[in-house]
């Protein structure tokens, strides 16, 4: 069974006090890649948020979205510097009485100052939060593997589809294969008979064909394809991910396509040859979107 790399899942947990919305996107990826985008409180718990989606995601760029609404997701803090707000008193009260100033300083113009106070800001950490935000990342992940799980059936079958084409094109060129040498040979006897009157030298035409024939030869590259092919379609089948080695499988199928091409001196098998690698970059194209 074949999982794609691309999908999409949204959970939504609600209680009385907060509401935390989960969305998760997955595209190709040559490896696991996981993003995650939270509110900058949420942080201590972004490893525990990786390894959930891991757990349902083994390959691919997963980009993570998670807000979560309702709760005071920090408490702030005034810390007051008293010691500077006596010294600005005092200086206060040293102008007033060197100056003849009256009317005192009041507890308004000491907060004008604003090098004696400073706002601190910390998380607001709660087991019961945490618990929700990974269970609606949970819940996400659960649809997004339904939803890459459904495009895998869509690849496979178009997967499968293309390797029957393959099969087809490649019955063509093993039908065509022996016949080659003997068309080869026929063409040296009325080339020679053109040329020599008759006066033909068998032995050398038939040591010519021979040769033509080893060069020629495509049983091993036919025979090594189907095998590919049977290794694609049994990867198909397997638990866990097959992308990797169903892009390895595709690899082989290409390189014995190209050899075929450049060994079959025949313009059927070569016509076939093309078809082949360009099934088999469409084959390429799908098995990149695998996991």
């Amino acid at each position: 069974m074949l999982i794609s790399m691309t999908g999409f899942g949204r959970a939504v947990l609600a209680s009385e006090e907060s509401t935390v919305t989960v969305e998760l996107k997955s595209v190709n990826h040559r490896f696991c890649d996981i993003s995650i985008k939270l509110p900058r409180q949420l942080m201590p718990i972004e490893d525990k948020i990786k390894k959930v989606i891991s757990e349902s995601v083994q390959r691919g760029r997963v980009e993570a979205y998670i807000t979560l609404k309702g709760e005071q997701l920090s408490a702030k803090t005034l810390k007051i510097d008293w010691s500077l707000l006596d010294q600005f008193r005092k200086a206060a009260a040293e102008m007033e009485e060197k100056f003849g100033l009256s009317g005192g300083i009041a507890a308004a113009d000491l907060l004008k100052l604003q090098e004696a106070f400073e706002v601190s800001e910390e998380a607001v950490q709660t087991e019961e939060r945490d618990r929700m935000i990974l269970e609606a990342v949970r819940n996400a992940c659960d649809l997004l593997y339904q939803m890459r799980k459904e495009e895998g059936r869509f690849l496979e079958e178009e997967l499968l589809s293309r390797l029957s084409e393959l099969e087809v094109q490649l019955s063509v060129i093993e039908g065509r294969a022996p016949l080659v040498a003997e068309a080869y040979k026929e063409r040296l006897f009325k080339r020679m008979a053109e040329f020599m009157d008759g006066a033909i030298e068998e032995s050398r035409i038939l040591a010519e064909a021979a040769l033509f024939a080893e060069k020629a030869d495509i049983t091993e590259e036919i025979s090594r394809m189907k095998s590919h092919m049977a290794q694609f379609r049994s990867a198909c089948l397997e638990k866990g991910p097959a992308g990797r080695k169903l892009d390895f499988i595709v690899q082989e199928l290409n390189r014995e396509a190209n050899t075929i091409g450049s060994k079959a001196n025949d313009s059927m098998i070569a016509s076939a040859a093309v078809n082949l690698k360009s099934l088999i970059e469409k084959l390429k194209e799908q098995v990149q979107n695998i996991e």
